[in-house]
């Protein structure tokens, strides 16, 4: 076997981005020359390392194996690098989706906590609702709400946190508080845009309240907040998030409280990689810290 090692340390930065074109910057060389190694590569180990998958490349099981090795050796050389310095395991690059909110106060301040201890870490988050891929091609872990159907992964519950009817204090002041959810019909919703709603389990204002009509829809949960504090209507909004902003005053919380849980997923082979291993255990410690904010019933942070 003709093994270079230098086409191993190219297959790893492909399986970091699931991109030839990023590997290729990353590494300051070009497109034709990475795939010319991966290329190189395959007719070393005699086997597809890489194979096509909805938005970039996936590991093989021989790929799989070849990064393992690959990571020894990115090991031994920054050892060679540092002499006399333990090099540290959590480094590199980790990418994950979450939703907006978890994104903003569960995983953010989980991860820059985390990279206080390993500054060689580097953490991707891409904001995102959505249900989990079935290819997940460059993605280490996954956060959505909801249980996910999933294949050739690894899903675990991570936590719950509870939803809400919110509105601004001038809101009320000006159109009344409804008190049941026959009075809230008459207010204007604000919420997901529901033809663009991937997440059944998200679509609890709509089965609660039926009759009421869309007043401001965003895909995203920060412009549901944002609008529910500028008077644009009643905001089916995070406990967690909404109860942040002292302007904003829970409706009806005997009436709609809905709970649902966040679950985490992961390609089969992340967790082999001590970086996304500490920010899995990075993301559960986050959650359970913030329990009770999650709950609506406080406000703590990580």
């Amino acid at each position: 076997m003709n093994l270079n090692p230098d086409d191993l340390l190219v297959l790893l930065a492909v399986s970091r981005s699931a991109k030839f074109t990023t590997a290729a910057q990353s590494l300051g060389l070009n497109h034709t020359t990475v795939s010319r190694r991966i290329a190189a590569l395959e007719k070393a180990l005699g086997g597809r390392v890489l194979s096509r998958a909805a938005g970039g490349w996936e590991l093989t099981d021989l790929g799989a194996a070849a990064v393992a090795v690959a990571e020894e050796v990115e090991g031994a050389v920054r050892s060679l690098e540092e002499p006399g310095k333990t090099p540290d395991p959590v480094t590199g690059v980790v990418r994950m989706t979450a939703t907006d909110a978890f994104s903003a106060y569960i995983a953010a301040p989980a991860v820059a906590k985390l990279r206080r201890r390993h500054p060689g870490l580097s953490v991707e988050i891409i904001t995102v609702t959505r249900r989990a891929l079935q290819q997940r091609s460059g993605l280490d872990i996954e956060v959505v709400v909801g249980e996910p159907q999933v294949h050739r992964a690894e899903a675990s519950r991570l936590g719950e946190y509870m939803l809400g009817m919110y509105a601004s204090r001038d809101y009320v002041a000006e159109h009344g508080t409804p008190a049941s959810l026959a009075e809230l019909e008459s207010h204007p919703l604000v919420y997901f845009v529901d033809s663009m709603l991937q997440v059944d389990d998200l679509d609890a204002p709509r089965r609660l309240v039926p009759t009421m009509r869309d007043g401001l829809s965003s895909t995203n949960v920060f412009v549901h907040i944002e609008a529910t504090r500028a008077g644009a209507g009643v905001g089916f909004l995070p406990c967690f998030a909404a109860d942040l902003h002292p302007d904003l005053v829970r409706l009806v919380p005997d009436q709609v409280a809905e709970m649902l849980p966040y679950w985490m997923v992961l390609r089969p082979d992340s967790l082999r990689r001590p970086a996304v291993a500490a920010v899995v255990q990075a993301l559960r410690e986050g959650t359970d810290a913030n329990h009770d904010a999650l709950m609506g019933r406080g406000t703590s942070r990580t």
